[in-house]
């Protein structure tokens, strides 16, 4: 059983930071593609980034792109999303995501990732 357990949200500034991290656990996941994905209310979930867990290989939303940062701990089998200059509209429920992945490709739509985690929601406050 494929278990996906975020964790770190909470409410921050204009401008402040974050960490969230997603535990994984039920399989190996050093063939696996790690996605992070974000619901506003009204609107539809979007992609933020991901990362193949074997190389470490990133792709980031524009939107997102040299604000958040995507890093893994093997040995935890964890991964990470910094966030950092976060602003309202990064206001969301964040989830991570991972699909097997034998070799890296761009997964940005969330029917592309099989297992998920129940979501952690992140407030940024003007």
């Amino acid at each position: 059983q494929v278990q996906l357990t975020e964790s770190g949200g909470g409410w921050v500034h204009t401008g402040g930071s974050l960490r969230l991290s997603c535990a994984a656990s039920g399989r190996a996941f050093s063939r696996s593609t790690m996605g992070w994905f974000r619901q506003a209310p009204g609107k539809e979930r979007e992609f933020v980034g991901a990362c193949n867990w074997g190389a470490g290989t990133t792709d980031y939303a524009d939107s997102v792109k040299g604000r958040f940062t995507i890093s893994k701990d093997n040995a935890k089998n964890t991964v990470y999303l910094q966030m950092n200059s976060l602003k309202p509209e990064d206001t969301a429920v964040y989830y991570c995501a991972a699909t097997p992945s034998f070799r890296w490709s761009r997964r940005r739509l969330s029917d592309e990732y099989v297992y998920w985690g129940q979501g952690t929601q992140v407030t940024v406050s003007s």
